[in-house]
């Protein structure tokens, strides 16, 4: 399955939260409840500058305490970010994000910010394919 049909099947749509890096860690910190979300995407002039989750902010939080909450997101978003397009497919993104051990990934398509996929689209992606088979397949059988 492509990407772009797994952004077009979120719960959320293609709609991504974002954040300047500049932004402090507690308001990070808001967004991601308010959202309901594990990461948001860093943005700078147009660009994606780096991803900020929360497991960044948990093991920032160990390293140096409460203070952490007004430091700016850019001390603890990761800036390599990994990405990948609307062309892409699952099984892509499902290896892309085993090998880099993340679980959430932004879909760019001529370096643009289109969307952001997470672990849990993926799955969820998946389960829905493997109904569909199942469905097809019953179908199959009981008719032939």
């Amino acid at each position: 399955m492509l990407i772009a049909e797994i952004l077009r099947n979120k719960d959320k749509g293609s709609g991504v939260v974002s954040v300047s890096p500049g932004e402090s860690v507690a308001g990070l910190l808001t967004r991601l409840a308010a959202d309901n979300i594990g990461a948001v995407v860093v943005m700078h002039d147009g660009r994606v500058v780096g991803i900020a989750s929360e497991r960044d902010i948990v093991r920032a939080l160990d390293r140096r305490g409460p203070e952490l909450l007004g430091a700016p997101v850019s001390d603890i978003m990761t800036t390599g970010v990994v990405t990948c397009t609307t062309e892409d497919t699952d099984d892509t993104l499902t290896v892309l994000m085993t090998e880099n051990r993340i679980r959430h990934v932004p879909v760019l398509n001529g370096g643009k910010l289109v969307g952001i996929v997470s672990i849990g689209d993926v799955v969820k992606s998946r389960i829905s394919q493997l109904e569909q088979d199942r469905r097809q397949l019953e179908a199959y059988i009981t008719q032939g």
